[in-house]
């Protein structure tokens, strides 16, 4: 009897052991995912960040059931150029995506599409309120719904939904306030506020910074409307929420620029709790890893469990096959920075870890130069004019002087990128291994703004990522020229005139930049780059001969440079013309410029970006 009891147990429990094993945990379904985006607000002003920010309890919440992402950048420090990377999950430099605002937009690479349409074909309703500003032709496979009126209300029963919903509480044209704005006051008290060491710490500054805090306090609250809805319908225990700025800014010398008030983003990602066992995070945690839009939309497609594109450039961050080894490892973040509006320049910057590297193409470019939207913001105008009545400090003053070709900053110790450490004894290594990683980068992806932007329009846009791969060797031949600007100049001397005499233009052009950056130190050179300012083919080389002349104050570049404006018939080469003409204008000779409009082609001052900068020339 007693062996009987026994074999029974035994049986019943090996059954109950067998159907364990033979049984599978319950397949959840696929989630539903949410983005709320800020406009121009970086990590700086929210106290969930930074100790100088201000409170955003309804944020503050969603950490409490999330993750909070304490390096996380945009890739490019402006809407459409930042919008591009995050819809298409890869870097626009090598895109063409680039530049903002666009002047021709351009397809997607071949065989690839923008990554709602992937959430598209795992079954997701996907819907945007309502931003796009994607410098892509946009297929109208994307969106089930793009408008002010998009919501996921709108989706069949039981469909997940992928659901962007955009906050222009924060953007900068709230910053372009008046004297009677001002005596109205502001709820945050201006004397409490934390004023970067590189901007002057003056009465507007305090009021600037107070008023973008009580907006950031704005933007909070409608972020707690958005969560309150899902939380009405039942939602939440469903559904991913990521809040992010959507790119840095908004005080002068952040949007735009590739420091880290102009990168440098905030982005908390709500955990919905039946979800948490497929995040290798617990909520309620912060994590170091380096996350950049162009890991956002295959984070969202690797949490929907749906097909991550090859050929793109990004990486899940969060979802199946992430481990925190991985999230460990992720302590890079590449950035990009070329025409902002109306305004020329061209950097990149590398992040990794403690130290942030900075290659300024254009050095002669100084941060400040005009940019007229910029310049209706109180703040930037009083800089401006402090500067020029000599009343600022070194630090204050180098957002008006030109630039150094490369910059090296300890973030740890220098949060604000006031100390360039290039130079310094103790950083040779560090400084050789940054360089030499963002070489590798952009020749290899290959960057395609080794080309001007007038020719990648007329040459390349139809097919910008296969015009890149077959002119992979010259971009990289030009990233070579430009990078003399790094050497002494009398060991790079020869290379430079050998490269002044090419018969390929675009190694002469980055020849012309290269001596512009060096200054009077290329003076030895000045003679043959007389020569070119008239008989180069290119008119853009011309232009650049001149700006060489103008800046080392050899030669009045006016006559060339108005010449070559008045000959072309492109109206973005004109754009580039005329951005030599202003720096030319704003420089320490300070040309003059008599702009006679009836000598423009083909309409031009139809193009507002163009009619811009003629009306400041004619000022």
């Amino acid at each position: 009897m007693h062996s009987s009891k026994f074999s029974l147990v035994l049986s019943l429990t090996l059954f109950s052991i067998l159907s364990a094993c033979d049984s599978k945990p319950t397949e959840l379904p696929p989630p539903n995912i949410v983005w709320i985006t800020s406009e121009d607000n970086s990590k700086h002003y929210m106290d969930l960040f930074d100790d100088h920010g201000t409170q955003t309890p309804n944020i503050e919440k969603l950490a409490d059931h999330g993750i909070r992402f304490t390096h996380a950048f945009s890739n490019a420090a402006v809407c459409s150029a930042a919008r591009s990377t995050l819809i298409s999950g890869s870097y626009g430099p090598r895109l063409g995506t680039h530049y903002h605002r666009k002047l021709e937009k351009v397809p997607m690479p071949e065989g690839q599409e923008m990554f709602p349409y992937y959430l598209k074909q795992a079954g997701y309703h996907t819907t945007n309120n309502s931003k796009e500003d994607y410098n892509i032709f946009k297929s109208d496979s994307v969106w089930d719904e793009s408008s002010k009126k998009a919501t996921w209300k709108s989706r069949k029963p039981n469909q997940p939904f992928f659901h962007v919903f955009n906050i222009g509480t924060t953007h900068e044209g709230k910053l372009h306030f008046t004297e009677e704005d001002m005596k109205a006051g502001t709820k945050t008290n201006p004397d409490s506020t934390f004023i970067f060491p590189n901007h002057p710490q003056t009465e507007l500054f305090k009021y600037t910074n107070a008023l973008y805090l009580d907006k950031i306090k704005q933007m909070d609250a409608e972020v707690g409307q958005v969560v309150d809805e899902l939380k009405k319908e039942g939602l939440l225990e469903n559904t991913f929420i990521f809040y992010f700025g959507d790119h840095g800014g908004v005080l002068p010398g952040s949007k735009g620029y590739l420091y880290e008030s102009g990168l440098h983003v905030p982005l908390v990602v709500y955990i919905p709790s039946k979800y948490e066992d497929s995040i290798n995070l617990e909520p309620n945690t912060s994590s170091d890893a380096f996350v950049s839009f162009v890991d956002f939309g295959p984070t969202v497609l690797n949490l929907a469990g749906a097909t991550i594109p090859e050929g793109i450039d990004g990486k899940p961050f969060l979802g199946k096959d992430v481990t925190k080894k991985d999230l460990a490892n992720k302590n890079e973040s590449f950035s990009y920075a070329d025409r902002f509006d109306e305004k020329y320049d061209m950097v990149r910057a590398l992040r990794k870890g403690k130290y942030k590297y900075i290659r300024n193409y254009q050095a002669f470019n100084f941060d400040g130069l005009m940019n007229e939207y910029r310049y209706k913001q109180p703040g930037y105008r009083e800089w401006k004019n402090l500067y020029e009545a000599g009343e600022l400090n070194a630090i204050q003053a180098q957002f008006f002087e030109p630039k150094p070709v490369e910059a090296l900053y300890d973030l740890e110790v220098d949060p604000y990128e006031t100390n360039n450490l290039a130079n310094k004894e103790g950083y040779a290594n560090t400084l050789l291994e940054m360089r030499e990683n963002l070489n590798s980068r952009i020749k290899n992806m290959p960057d395609l703004s080794f080309y001007p932007e007038f020719y990648l329009i007329e040459n390349a846009f139809e097919n910008p990522t296969q015009f890149g791969q077959i002119h992979k060797t010259d971009i990289q031949n030009y990233i070579d020229i430009a990078n003399l600007s790094l050497g002494n100049f009398n060991s790079v001397k020869s290379k430079i005139e050998t490269s002044l005499k090419s018969s390929d233009p675009w190694i002469r052009y980055w020849a012309l930049i290269t001596c512009s950056n060096f200054g009077k130190e290329a003076v030895a050179l000045k003679d043959q780059i007389k020569t070119m300012s008239t008989t180069d083919n290119q008119a853009i080389n011309r232009v650049r001969a001149a700006e060489f002349l103008g800046l080392i104050g050899a030669e009045s570049p006016i006559k060339v440079m108005t010449d070559a404006l008045y000959n072309t018939e492109d109206s973005s080469e004109a754009l580039l013309i005329l951005n030599s003409m202003t720096l030319m204008k704003m420089c320490k000779l300070k040309y003059a410029f008599d702009i006679d409009r009836s000598r423009l082609k083909n309409n031009m001052l139809s193009i507002k970006l163009i009619k811009i900068r003629v009306d400041y020339l004619s000022s």
